[in-house]
């Protein structure tokens, strides 16, 4: 049979060091994660207020549809 690893409770200065890596990795994902939200939010503004070539205002874009 196989014998499981025996384990023990953690010490609370091992707990409190514990929680500062998790913090620190969570404090990392809540910045790529607001960093992703905002570039989606700036690329979709972008691509919004861009008018396609074919309702420019420019002379050349109404000869080459015509």
């Amino acid at each position: 049979m196989t014998d499981l690893p025996r384990t023990r409770p953690l010490t609370a200065d091992e707990t409190d060091a514990l929680r500062a890596r998790q913090r620190g990795r969570n404090r990392v994902m809540a910045l790529i994660l607001g960093f992703l939200v905002i570039l989606f939010f700036a690329i979709s503004i972008v691509k919004i207020t861009e008018k396609p070539p074919h309702m420019s205002d420019s002379p050349d874009a109404a000869e080459a549809h015509s």
